[in-house]
């Protein structure tokens, strides 16, 4: 497994106004879509292309354009779909596939309560969606379950994390075609399982039900 920091001054600054607990939640939408365009920018750099001829206005020449099967876009729901719309901005084509999971409060594991994936899927490029990596429960076990279909190259998506659970992915997932692109590596959890400083939940403010 391997993981990247996408340390940028813009991701900083979005970043900041998204902790800020006075940002409403139509903002906090807002900063979530521009958000994830900068770290789908990060997690797409070795996303599969194929060469195509075109003719331009002024002469032939050879581009490259995505390449099939088209990438599929995992978000986790609930939280997950409010990164759904900055993603598929940068990648219009992507099929997109959803998973419904839940953390128990007191144990802190995640259970699916609902899934709309292919059966298959050998050689797909995956890229799931989820604003928190706080114990990593919910993210090993949608890997987990993208692996069980044949997936080869995963890409997880956060926009915070913290040590905690980027341990625990590296413990469960080790070896595993797993990259993870995150906005920035917080301090701790809190006894709550919460990500110190963190921004709170992020489903909560994405959806104004504090």
């Amino acid at each position: 497994m391997k993981t990247h920091v996408a340390n940028h001054p813009l991701i900083t600054h979005k970043l900041t106004l998204l902790r800020d607990k006075r940002t409403d939640s139509p903002t906090f939408r807002h900063l979530t879509e521009e958000l994830v365009m900068l770290l789908a920018y990060e997690a797409t750099r070795e996303i599969r292309t194929e060469q195509i001829s075109i003719e331009t206005p002024v002469a032939p020449m050879t581009g490259s354009q995505l390449s099939k099967p088209r990438p599929l876009v995992v978000p986790i729901l609930r939280a997950g779909l409010g990164m759904l719309e900055g993603m598929t901005r940068l990648i219009p084509s992507a099929e997109v596939g959803f998973l419904g999971m839940v953390r128990d409060e007191k144990t802190l594991k995640a259970s699916t309560y609902a899934n709309r994936l292919p059966e298959n899927l050998s050689g797909r490029q995956c890229y799931i969606l989820d604003p928190m990596l706080a114990t990593g429960g919910t993210l090993i076990s949608a890997t987990q379950y993208l692996l069980e279909r044949g997936a080869t190259d995963i890409t997880i998506i956060c926009i915070l994390a913290a040590p905690e659970g980027v341990a625990a992915l590296e413990k469960s997932l080790a070896g595993a075609p797993v990259t993870v692109v995150m906005g920035a590596l917080d301090q701790k959890l809190n006894e709550h399982g919460y990500i110190v400083p963190g921004l709170g939940d992020a489903g909560d403010r994405l959806y104004g039900t504090v």
